[in-house]
């Protein structure tokens, strides 16, 4: 078994102890910002920590009200311009916590009046000695490149800083490690159709809200595990053209949980099903399984809001499963390494 099959087999334990860990600060820390009346929140990342990011600006305006913007690393570390961000908020996410650009984000964004926090899996790290507040993911060592339990636990401290922002309490998030140990029961059935798309070199993700990031984070695993081309849409974009290149047999992948975008999700379906699409979709709903080439059933009962976490995993095993069939190592990616210095 592939080191990143057993990292993901690790997330429902690590993400009970992140819930469990950072609790009693993260309640802290939010009821202070709470008091500041914050304008804005910036959120700075790199990789598949701002795929986490892009979930967070979803959840922090649903749960709060507060806007949410996603830095652009470039204007503070190329252009040199600064902003004016007193009384903001900005949350740096990284898993390794040593990314030159987005610390450089978090110094200028302190500098120019904001409030840093610091979600990571390195306390010990640069991005930790800048952050005013430093919450750390209860991963452990992550070994495979491909960034799996570091990310959903990212997707758990956000839910807290969300829940705790808005002054509610984290009862709910105490069902999450359950849903995503239910996704791990699925293994069997996602190992059993991969040798379908062994031969796959493109293909389209698919979500929409919440699950927007998740076909971000899918795409990036099939991209750098798998080496295939993975475009990603959300689904009101991708009927704005990309939709065009759908032809038979093309391959899209289709994150549909019960809830919102619900509705506008089944309707893409049954478009994709007369284009005679190779449409793969991950639901818990049969009347929308019924319409995909192939399915992925999950468990009922898993709320919207807190669908991301166990909805990505059958992703990450996908991904780790199909890259194994295609003959590639899903730790190993070549050219990559765990840690990316970029300015």
């Amino acid at each position: 078994m592939s080191i990143m099959l057993r990292e993901i087999a690790q997330q429902p334990d690590a993400l009970d102890r992140t819930l469990r860990s950072e609790a009693k600060r993260m309640i802290r820390v939010a009821r202070a910002i709470r008091k500041r009346d914050v304008p804005l929140i910036v959120l700075a990342a790199r990789g598949t920590s701002d795929n986490a990011a892009l979930f967070a600006r979803y959840l922090l305006e649903i749960t709060t009200g507060i806007p949410v913007s996603l830095a652009a690393p470039s204007v503070h570390t190329l252009y040199r311009r600064k902003l004016n961000l007193k009384n903001c908020l900005v949350v740096g996410i990284s898993q390794s916590g040593e990314g030159a650009d987005v610390n450089m984000v978090l110094e200028r964004c302190k500098e120019s009046g904001a409030q840093v926090l610091a979600i990571t899996n390195n306390g010990n790290s640069a991005m930790a000695g800048i952050a005013d507040e430093t919450f750390v993911t209860r991963a452990g060592k992550e070994r495979s490149v491909a960034a799996t339990k570091t990310y959903t636990c990212q997707l758990m401290l956000l839910y807290m800083l969300a829940e705790a922002l808005a002054g509610g309490d984290f009862e709910g998030l105490h069902q999450i490690p359950d849903f995503a140990q239910a996704s791990l029961g699925l293994s069997p059935r996602i190992e059993a159709m991969v040798e379908r798309y062994r031969f796959m070199n493109h293909c389209v993700v698919v979500g929409r809200g919440l699950n927007y990031a998740n076909a971000y984070e899918l795409a990036i695993k099939l991209m750098e595990t798998c080496y295939v081309i993975a475009e990603r849409f959300s689904s009101a974009d991708f009927l704005h053209g990309p939709i065009a290149m759908v032809e038979k047999d093309f391959p899209v992948f289709v994150f549909a949980p019960p809830g919102k975008v619900f509705p506008f999700l089944r309707d893409l379906a049954e478009r994709l099903r007369t284009l005679r699409a190779d449409t793969l979709t991950i639901s818990s709903e049969k009347g929308i399984l019924r319409l995909a080439r192939c399915g992925i059933e999950m468990p009922r009962g898993i709320p919207e809001l807190y669908s991301p976490i166990p909805y990505i995993i059958p992703g990450q095993i996908f991904a780790a499963r199909l890259a194994e069939r295609k003959g590639l190592s899903p730790d190993r990616p070549r050219t990559l390494t765990k840690v990316t210095k970029t300015v």
